[in-house]
C-alpha cells in the first residue's frame, strides 16, 4: 500500500515537473528570483526530450511500483502517461516517432525563451 501510494506521489510530482519546465516562466514573470530555479529546470526537461533520455522520476516510479507488486513500464513518462491522452493509438501504432519528442524540446525552448523575452524586456524598463 505505501509503495502504491509512493508510485502515485511520483506520478503527480512529475507531472507538476512537467508543467513548472513549459510554464514556469509564466512565475518568473511573478517571482523573478524564481528564474534562478526555472532555466536550468527548462533545459533539464528540453534536454530529456532532445536527447532521448528517461527522467528519473521514470526509474523511481517503477521502482516503487516493483516494490508493490505492480508492473513498471519501459517508456518514458510523457509516453506512457500523456501521449495517450493527445494522441489516439490509431495515430502511432508503432509507437511516438523520435522527432515527435524532438518537436516537444523545441516546444519547451520557444515557449520559455518567449516567456524570457518578455521577463527581459519589461526588467529593462523598469530599471
Amino acid at each position: 500500500m505505501l509503495y502504491r501510494f509512493l508510485a502515485d506521489a511520483t506520478v503527480a510530482l512529475h507531472l507538476a515537473f512537467i508543467l513548472f519546465v513549459i510554464l514556469g516562466g509564466l512565475l518568473v514573470l511573478r517571482w523573478r528570483g524564481l528564474a534562478w530555479v526555472h532555466v536550468p529546470v527548462a533545459l533539464w526537461g528540453a534536454g530529456i526530450e532532445l536527447i532521448g533520455w528517461v527522467c528519473p522520476l521514470t526509474y523511481l516510479e517503477n521502482h516503487f511500483r516493483a516494490k508493490a507488486g505492480e508492473a513498471g513500464y519501459g517508456s518514458g513518462f510523457v509516453e506512457h502517461y500523456l501521449l495517450p491522452l493527445i494522441y489516439p493509438d490509431l495515430l502511432f501504432p508503432g509507437g511516438f516517432p523520435r522527432a515527435g519528442f524532438i518537436a516537444i524540446g523545441i516546444f519547451v525552448l520557444v515557449v520559455n525563451g518567449a516567456i524570457y523575452f518578455r521577463f527581459w524586456q519589461t526588467r529593462d524598463h523598469r530599471e
